[in-house]
């Protein structure tokens, strides 16, 4: 007697309708495991309303009892229908970098959401607030800290301003190339005919020119040419204008000078900054992938120090 066999069919071929059968039953009660979890990574409610057992976890593993503080992006604000838009941009490519992370928009005037009502639409826990400022200056000495004193509920941490900072020589250079700039190393002749004005905004306060000079030096660095700092709005702090940077290049015998925006979003300023250039003018740095990088790094210096959160921790000890 033949022993029977459930894989082959009468003409002794195999028969795969039991072994798909089993594939998508497993296919399935997969698919059912997965549904449960949510992007990020914690356990949904069956669609009973019940809960599974959570799995037990592996030996060394931990789950942190604070969840990561709100990371609040303080930009400055513009007329320019742009600048929410490059901002809103910039926040998203935050999230890409950071999946899960709870991103907010807070600007210090003229644009919606302001930075104070971000602050009180959020409902207790803990923020830090990243200025998308360059440099320091009065808003981030005085109004971004007055904005988290005024929001009692939150305990908060403000960050250090973007720059100065290599990442963000890193990304004005990719601007520039963008633009035009050559993006192999120049020769020694090219070098002697090239050179960069970094045109920023301009403020009353000291420390924005040395931060400012600084930036200028990094990019210097990594370019191998001058780059001369100069402002939009200039101040006695920040007396250069940009027209008089070019100029005073022009007579070194400069033929070849780039305007590089120090700006994180188009505006008023870069549009006039980048109408005086004899050359090529570079766009603000906008939701460069460098300058998301850069927000995360400053997000992560202030709140990694020990200790307590408190509502009345506003200190900027970069300042």
């Amino acid at each position: 007697m033949t022993p029977s066999n459930a894989l082959h069919d009468e003409s002794g071929s195999t028969h795969l309708d039991s072994t798909a059968h089993l594939m998508d039953h497993i296919t399935s009660r997969l698919g059912s495991r997965l549904g449960l979890i949510s992007p990020d990574g914690s356990r949904r409610p069956a669609p009973d309303g019940s809960r599974h057992p959570a799995p037990h976890p592996r030996h060394g593993s931990h789950q942190d009892p604070h969840p990561r503080p709100t990371l609040v992006l303080v930009p400055h604000g513009s007329r320019d229908p742009r600048a929410l838009a490059t901002v809103t941009a910039l926040a998203e490519r935050i999230r890409e970098q950071r999946p899960g992370l709870d991103v907010r928009l807070g600007h210090i005037e003229l644009n919606e959401p302001l930075l104070t009502d971000t602050l009180a639409a959020q409902q207790g826990g803990r923020a830090v607030l990243v200025p998308l400022l360059l440099s320091r200056g009065q808003h981030v000495k005085r109004d971004i800290p007055a904005a988290a004193a005024d929001a009692p509920h939150l305990a908060t941490r403000v960050a250090a301003p973007l720059g100065p900072h290599p990442m963000l020589a890193a990304a004005l250079h990719s601007r520039l190339v963008e633009a035009g700039w050559p993006a192999r190393p120049l020769s020694a002749s090219a070098r002697r005919r090239h050179a960069v004005v970094l045109a920023a905004a301009g403020s009353r306060d000291p420390r924005s020119a040395a931060d400012t000079g600084r930036a200028a030096k990094l990019l210097a660095d990594r370019l191998g040419v001058p780059v001369v700092p100069a402002y939009a709005a200039p101040t006695d702090a920040c007396a250069r204008t940009v027209p008089e940077a070019l100029a005073a290049l022009a007579a070194e015998g400069r033929t070849r000078t780039a305007v590089a925006a120090y700006f994180t979003a188009p505006g008023r300023f870069a549009t006039q900054s980048a109408s005086a250039a004899p050359w090529i003018a570079a766009p603000p740095l906008g939701a460069h992938p460098t300058l998301a990088r850069l927000v995360l790094h400053r997000y992560d210096e202030a709140r990694a120090p020990d200790g307590a959160w408190t509502a009345e921790q506003h200190r900027l000890t970069a300042v």
